[in-house]
């Protein structure tokens, strides 16, 4: 016992000396970051400075970059990065990061009128469901919304944490800081979907385009458009025929609702990339009654920046100038950081030994009578064992066989006329393929895979509606464009004579 306490004051005489908060992230926004956005092969980096009450930009350029961080080695990614950081004569180590849009995998969930832990459960059991992956394997935020007719409604958002492990060593390598990563057209945004109405960002990037639409005052859709080079045959006409067509895709597989709420689109930039994205969806939305904006700079009522000269609205910049000014992202992707003091602290701190030192003395002064009374419950519960042995094991040996010839005796041949249903569906010139198929019960079928465009997949949709033994067909997913990935579920209905 007086080891526990002489442990017990070593700790509290250390808790004095060290700081409070020593291995704490510092909840005091930096004055000072480095902003940076990864795309594609291309890195852009911004220095922020926050100074009386406003932001200023020091230093921006954006460079290429020879190794990729998700192939390469991280330490000479992150040397790269170093390099051209010194190049510049950028010292500070504290930073943001935008990871890019094509990273995330999102899921739109329908809540029901539950308790927020509730509900924070029911986001966590259908992300498990939802994602191809584990959720050990994820990192994910979700936004919120409700949509005009009131039902409310969550999107779940997800980055593999390899990527962020990954990203992590490449800034230690680096001799950088993180403090968030999040993506740059959310942080554009921000203030947009706070606002409630219903709207649609587009921000042009080094890999295509990068498409939010948000009401209700969250965040509905969430995608990244790899677009074709212009060298490739129709040039600029192909990009913006495949440009359009991927946007009535986006806007299609939106409901009813949301898609007639939609009555701005902004363009954030000021690049050409930007203006040329401009001249080509303008047309198009205003045939949709959609107003289109063009926002070149970060605006003061929306980012709280009180400086007089403009920020470029770009996805780094922006990010940036919220954790300067002390807002939090919409959606954070950066993992929580716990040090080891503390860790050692909560773990030994001096009212706790104290506590524990209590419990243990009053677990050792009734574990003698436990004790007996433990061996007579045995010796009880032994004899008792001793009379009905013969017939448990019998009974066993009898379950065992049941289990094991159960499957032969039933003639209703679920499974395969699942399958054979499904196989019959889907077209034979290969259009549409199928990953995984899960039967659950007691009459749910899961299906995923990969389509070669939307329409092939739409036509197995309508077919397998049509058979007799299907019932409520929903697809629940859509991920890419050319292949385009797929999740769908349906119910199935014995019929008699099966």
């Amino acid at each position: 016992m007086n080891e526990f306490f002489n442990l017990g004051k070593v700790v509290q005489q250390v808790q004095k000396l060290v700081p409070a908060n020593l291995g704490q992230r510092s909840k005091r926004p930096p004055a000072r970051l480095v902003a940076l956005a990864l795309d594609r092969a291309k890195l852009e980096v911004a220095v922020l400075k926050r100074a009386n009450g406003g932001v200023e930009v020091q230093n921006a350029f954006s460079t290429p970059l020879s190794l990729d961080p998700l192939t390469d080695d991280p330490v000479l990614v992150g040397r790269e990065i170093r390099k051209k950081l010194d190049a510049a004569r950028i010292r500070e180590r504290r930073c943001t990061v935008c990871i890019p849009t094509s990273w995330v995998m999102t899921l739109s969930v329908k809540l029901p009128d539950l308790p927020e832990s509730d509900l924070q459960s029911l986001l966590e059991l259908e992300a498990e469901r939802g994602f191809p992956y584990a959720p050990e394997t994820l990192v994910m935020a979700h936004s919120r919304y409700r949509a005009p007719s009131g039902l409310q409604y969550a999107l779940v958002v997800a980055v593999p944490r390899e990527h962020t492990n990954r990203l992590e060593a490449v800034l230690a390598a680096a001799q950088l800081r993180p403090v968030s990563f999040s993506l740059g057209i959310t942080a554009l945004a921000q203030q947009i979907v706070h606002d409630q109405a219903g709207a649609i960002a587009l921000v042009a990037s080094e890999a295509g385009l990068n498409v939010q639409v948000s009401c209700g005052g969250g965040i509905v859709c969430l995608r990244s458009i790899d677009m074709p080079a212009e060298a490739e045959p129709g040039g600029a006409d192909s990009v913006t025929t495949e440009l359009l067509r991927e946007l009535r895709v986006t806007l299609g597989q939106l409901e009813p609702e949301i898609r007639e709420a939609i009555r701005v689109a902004y363009v954030f930039g000021e690049n050409d990339r930007a203006d040329e994205l401009a001249e080509i969806v303008g047309p198009y939305f205003a045939r949709l009654g959609i107003t289109l904006e063009r926002v070149r700079h970060l605006a003061v009522e929306v980012h709280g920046v009180a400086d007089a000269r403009p920020l470029p609205a770009s996805g780094a910049t922006a990010l940036a100038v919220l954790c300067t000014m002390g807002r939090t992202p919409m959606l954070e992707f950066l993992p929580p950081r716990v040090s080891a003091w503390q860790q050692f602290t909560a773990r030994y701190s001096a009212r706790r030994l104290a506590r524990a030192g209590l419990a243990a003395a009053g677990v050792g002064a009734g574990l003698a009578v436990l004790f007996l009374y433990q061996q007579a419950q045995l010796v009880y519960w032994s004899r008792k064992w001793a009379r009905i042995k013969p017939l448990a094991t019998e009974l066993e040996l009898m379950q065992r066989q049941i289990k094991k010839f159960r499957p032969w005796y039933d003639d209703s041949f679920r499974s395969l006329n699942v399958l054979r249903r499904l196989a019959e569906a889907f077209p034979e010139d290969g259009t549409v393929s199928a990953k995984t198929v899960e039967l659950r019960q007691p009459s749910t079928v899961t299906c995923s895979g990969t389509a070669r465009d939307n329409a092939a997949l739409l036509r197995l949709l309508d077919k397998l509606r049509s058979a007799s033994e299907v019932a409520n067909v929903h697809l629940e997913q859509t991920r890419g464009g050319a292949p385009l990935q797929f999740t769908f579920n349906f119910q199935w209905i014995e019929r008699s004579g099966q």
